[in-house]
């Protein structure tokens, strides 16, 4: 008897409205559920569930409800389709897969499906494809062809953790350090206009430089100094006797690998101050892991944000002020250490 008795799912929502509206006029004339449901010729499950929203909402709670498409109705792609286009896209970039250009943009991504499905997707819909799947344009990090990750994760798991238990030995406070060019061309302002008319920020034409040195501790410590000129053997060691002079413990400095690091002349100083400064160098072609390039991305970003200078006084001052803002805040200084590839440091 079972299949013969009316299946509500796959009736009309006013088929459906009629027979939840006899459920309740039944009931109310006092039948027992199990009897409405052989008159009706339905579950006793669908008689409890109209009964129950009934009892609830009243005649609002048996209305038909407006209907939404199912999940996944009407979808050009398979869930099986979609988690393998997900991943390609994860584990490859265009190029390995015989595609235009290095990253993954909407074209190439619904040229991809077309090769390995053969299905047309309009770029619209393409677009909330990705949303759905979690991707958003972005720009890329850039690292060079160079780069040895074999060494990059052994300074991270072996070497840096070495240097930390030295220095807990040798009461040492350990710091990052770094170079940074700041210019009044590079400029990030933003600001709001009327569409289609472009506001105008008129610069000075002449380029304007300025230099830093900076070192930042897990402690919240920043130093940092000042410079017009390149950066040589002189300035690199006037930079370390304020660093050592500045800091009542035995200072580690860990530097990148720019040739002036490795001059004689500071190898002969550092050789002369060992019982107060050794400095270390991270693996070559990985500036993500200093936390000091997060200072300068900062700074530069703070800086860029200000009115445009028109000396080098001017660039000096707002570079100056910017640094003692960030100098005073050891809660800003702290968190360039928290980042994914500086957490090491922590």
């Amino acid at each position: 008897m079972d299949e013969l008795r009316v299946k509500a799912k796959h009736l009309s929502q006013e088929e459906q409205y009629q027979i939840r509206k006899n459920i309740v006029r039944l009931i109310k004339n006092g039948m027992s559920p199990e009897v409405v449901a052989k008159t009706l010729d339905v579950s006793r499950s669908h008689v409890y569930a109209t009964k129950k929203a009934y009892d609830e909402k009243g005649i609002v709670g048996i209305k038909p409800q407006k209907r939404g498409r199912r999940i996944g109705d009407k979808r050009k792609l398979s869930p099986e389709q979609e988690r393998e286009i997900q991943k390609k896209i994860i584990d490859k970039n265009p190029e390995q897969l015989r595609l235009p250009g290095c990253m993954w943009t909407r074209e190439n991504i619904r040229d991809l499906i077309k090769q390995k499905y053969k299905i047309s997707m309009p770029l619209s819909t393409l677009g909330y494809y990705l949303e759905r799947w979690g991707f958003s344009v972005q720009r890329p990090k850039k690292q060079a062809n160079k780069r040895d990750e074999e060494k990059i994760a052994d300074w991270v798991e072996i070497e840096f953790p070495g240097i930390s238990e030295r220095a807990k030995n040798e009461d040492a406070e350990i710091f990052f350090g770094d170079e940074a060019g700041v210019q009044n061309t590079a400029n990030y302002l933003r600001g709001y206009a009327p569409i289609g008319q472009t506001p105008v920020v008129k610069i000075e034409t002449k380029k304007i430089k300025i230099n830093m040195l900076s070192a930042i501790s897990k402690r919240g410590k920043l130093r940092f100094m000042l410079y017009k000129e390149n950066m040589n053997s002189d300035k690199l060691i006037d930079f370390m006797r304020r660093l050592v002079n500045d800091t009542d413990k035995k200072v580690f400095l860990i530097l990148d690998n720019l040739r002036v690091h490795h001059s004689k002349k500071v190898t002969a100083w550092l050789k002369k101050h060992k019982d107060e400064i050794v400095v270390f160098y991270l693996p070559p072609y990985a500036p993500e892991r200093n936390p000091v390039e997060l200072l300068n991305n900062d700074l530069k970003q703070g800086v860029g944000n200000r009115a445009m200078v028109r000396s080098e006084r001017e660039l000096e001052f707002n570079v100056r002020s910017h640094l003692k803002i960030v100098q005073n805040r050891p809660d800003i200084i702290c968190s360039f250490f928290q980042a994914k590839d500086t957490i090491y440091a922590a």
